[in-house]
C-alpha cells in the first residue's frame, strides 16, 4: 500500500510551517507496512493542486493525508468538510488573492473527507493527543488544497484522502504532531484494508 503525506512551506513572514516540519519527522520515523510518500507543497492557490495533481499521478496513492498549520488551535484537527470557495484573507506566497472565487469551476459545493475520521479521533485520544473532527477547514489554501484533492479522487472510491490541521510547534512540538500523524496514516490504511472499521462516536459541534 501506497501512502502520501504532503505538508505546506512557509507564509505569511514565518520562517518554517509545523505541517511540513510534522510531515519530515514523520518520514523520518516511519516504520508501517505502507510506503511512505513525503512532499512539500506551495502556498499557492495554483501551485498546490498543479503539485498534488502530479504526485498522485506519480505515486497512485491509496491514502493521501494533506497536512497545514492552523495558528492558534489547540488540538490536531481532523477536517471534515472542504468548501468550493476561495476567500484569502492575505495573499498567497505567488501574491493571488481570490476572493468568493470557486475552488473548481462548476464543482459541488463540498465534498466530505474520505478518511475514518472517527477511528482516527479516537486512535489519537488513546494515544494521549489532543484532537477533534473539525467542520471547517477554513477559506485559504488548505481548503482548497483539499477540496482539489477530493474532486480529483472522486471518481477513486478506492483512496482514503483527506486534511490534517496541526497546531503551532509551542502547542505541539514536531515529535509529537509527528506521531499524530503516524496514527492518522495507520488508522487510514488500516480501515482501507478493512481491519478498522468506524466507530459511532459523537464529534459534532453546536457552533
Amino acid at each position: 500500500m501506497r501512502v502520501l503525506v504532503t505538508g505546506f512551506e512557509p507564509f505569511g513572514g514565518d520562517a518554517v510551517n509545523e505541517s511540513w516540519e510534522a510531515v519530515q519527522e514523520l518520514e523520518r520515523r516511519w516504520t508501517g507496512p505502507a510506503r511512505l510518500v513525503a512532499a512539500r507543497l506551495p502556498v499557492t492557490f495554483a501551485g498546490a493542486r498543479t503539485a498534488l495533481d502530479a504526485l498522485v499521478a506519480e505515486h497512485a496513492p491509496d491514502v493521501v493525508v494533506c497536512t497545514g498549520l492552523a495558528a492558534g488551535t489547540e488540538a490536531v484537527r481532523l477536517e471534515r468538510v472542504a468548501l468550493n470557495v476561495a476567500d484569502a484573507r492575505i495573499p498567497d506566497n505567488a501574491g493571488a488573492q481570490p476572493v468568493d472565487e470557486p475552488v473548481v469551476d462548476g464543482g459541488p459545493v463540498a465534498y466530505l473527507s474520505t478518511l475514518p475520521l472517527k477511528a482516527t479521533l479516537a486512535a489519537l485520544r488513546d494515544a494521549g493527543l489532543r484532537a477533534v473532527v473539525s467542520n471547517t477547514a477554513g477559506t485559504y489554501v488548505c481548503n482548497a488544497t483539499f477540496y482539489a484533492l477530493a474532486h480529483l479522487l472522486a471518481g477513486r472510491p478506492g483512496v482514503r484522502a483527506g486534511f490534517v490541521h496541526l497546531p503551532r510547534a509551542d502547542v505541539l512540538p514536531a515529535r509529537d504532531a509527528a506521531r499524530a500523524l503516524a496514527v492518522v496514516v495507520r488508522t487510514a490504511v488500516e480501515h482501507a484494508a478493512g481491519r478498522v472499521a468506524e466507530p459511532a462516536l459523537a464529534a459534532g459541534a453546536e457552533h
